[in-house]
């Protein structure tokens, strides 16, 4: 094509696809309309991701070692072709990259005879350059199967061939099943890569031990980075973990839940949303997880006794909103320094123990066993409350840690008459989030904070099934 053509028709595809940017009002579009745009302009974008891809490729061709100082990159005095083309293009070196690795396969070849040779993945290269078939879909198709052939597996031709065109056909919509995603395709890819190749498709299982671990990281603004490599089965374990304490269940359903939306109560009052993000919410359920597993029997002892995390505080700190205690630091040059609402929240829990310290170094109060509520205690104050006694949050009694309603530095009681039930993050914050408690003849009472409920009214705790079923029948018409 002369460079005049070539020019003309650049320029019109250009106009075009201004002039239908232009022309796209997204904001009046209605809901069926917007969603056709987003499909339309997908398609057109797998098109024009298909001539880079081609272009990124003949790029790197041109650029290949055998061509000495021909070169592309060394007569456009770059050092590699994803340099040139981040050049050219402006985009970043990794999407620069990720176009050469995606055109590799996709490309004709060339025997040693000199004799042309089709893609080493034809039905994909043909559904790319066509756009019916994504770049993400390919690389995923690709990625699966080229390992195979790399570790000269022996799977026939034949089989080879048809996992291709059944995985092209699955991403395209090709029969009666619709279209499938970029990530479902992933997962089908592999379950192909498994079918042909049991042996080699399989994890490395001597690898992955070796590459196994967990590591704490520095702390930084008041959080500690973890990082690390799980097992599968030991990443699998620690999900369903997760998943039990996450796992949504309908209002007054047995199990542990934390709300995403508002409810209502047995009194139909609403009760709040848990204001959390996913993220948040895994931080406070792996929390209550390590809390649960510290007090379990068959945990490895240090010192004699079961693990205890021990918090230090100085006496004119422990009152103050704004005081300072410590943990044992995670790294050096970690300072472990920690709100003081962790220690005043300390004595409730089994296996954190609070020290005070007063300005001399004196120790002048010991958190001791006898702050703690026995077993005994604590089953019934699960009995009695059930599962966290703020309106929403369904953790169950399991998984609750029991806090002093008043506090025992303060004279309170290690009785369950001042003993409630909260989740860790809700005993954490219970504090600042502007939630009160108090016994009534025993029995826990709540008053949510005024942005909830602005007349600030007293309430029950309904819980446990005795407290649900008293709420019923009170509820209920003469």
């Amino acid at each position: 094509m002369f460079d005049s053509d070539r020019t003309a028709l650049t320029t019109s595809l250009r106009a075009g696809l201004q002039a239908m940017v232009d022309g796209l009002d997204a904001a009046a579009a209605s809901d069926d309309e917007l969603l056709r745009h987003v499909a339309d302009v997908e398609a057109l974008g797998r098109l024009l991701d298909a001539a880079r891809v081609t272009l990124a490729g003949e790029v790197a061709h041109r650029s290949r070692t055998d061509l000495g100082s021909e070169r592309l990159t060394v007569t456009r005095g770059c050092r590699t072709p994803g340099e040139l083309l981040e050049r050219v293009t402006l985009v970043s070196g990794s999407t620069a990259r990720a176009r050469i690795r995606a055109a590799t396969p996709l490309r004709a070849r060339v025997a040693l005879t000199g004799e042309p040779l089709p893609p080493a993945f034809p039905v994909v290269a043909g559904a790319v350059a066509s756009g019916a078939l994504g770049v993400d879909a390919a690389s995923a198709i690709v990625t699966a199967l080229a390992s195979i052939r790399e570790r000269g597996a022996a799977c026939e031709a034949d089989a080879f061939a048809a996992a291709e065109q059944a995985l092209v056909d699955a991403a395209t919509g090709e029969g009666d099943a619709l279209p499938a995603g970029a990530d479902e395709v992933a997962i089908m890819a592999n379950t192909w890569a498994l079918f042909l190749d049991p042996d080699g498709a399989l994890p490395d299982g001597e690898r992955a031990m070796k590459a196994r671990g967990l590591t704490l990281g520095r702390e930084r603004a008041g959080v500690v980075g973890v990082q690390g490599a799980l097992l599968p089965d030991v990443a699998a374990e620690l999900q369903r973990l997760l998943d039990a304490f996450l796992n949504p269940k309908a209002p007054g359903a047995p199990g542990p839940r934390f709300a995403d939306e508002a409810e209502t109560d047995e009194s139909g009052e609403d009760v709040p949303a848990d204001p959390r993000t996913t993220t948040q919410r895994r931080h406070d359920a792996f929390a209550g997880v390590l809390s649960v597993a510290a007090g379990m029997d068959g945990i490895p002892s240090l010192g004699g006794s079961a693990p205890t995390l021990v918090v230090t505080v100085g006496a004119d700190q422990l009152d103050q909103a704004s005081g300072v205690a410590f943990v044992p630091p995670t790294g050096p040059g970690d300072t472990g320094a920690v709100p003081a609402s962790v220690a005043r929240h300390a004595g409730c829990a089994g296996q954190i123990q609070r020290i005070v310290f007063d300005p001399a170094g004196r120790i002048v109060d010991l958190g001791t066993p006898q702050r703690l509520y026995t077993a005994h205690q604590r089953r019934a104050i699960a009995t009695r409350d059930g599962e966290c006694i703020i309106p929403g949050c369904h953790v169950p009694a399991a998984w609750c840690e029991v806090h002093h309603v008043q506090e025992a530095a303060r004279g309170g009681p290690t009785h369950t008459d001042n003993g409630v039930l909260l989740c860790w993050f809700h005993h954490r914050t219970i504090e600042t989030s502007g939630w009160e408690i108090r016994m009534v003849r025993g029995a826990p009472w709540l008053r949510a904070p005024g942005w909830l409920d602005s007349a600030r009214r007293w309430r029950p705790a309904t819980g446990s099934v005795h407290r649900r079923h008293d709420a019923l029948l009170q509820a209920a018409p003469p």
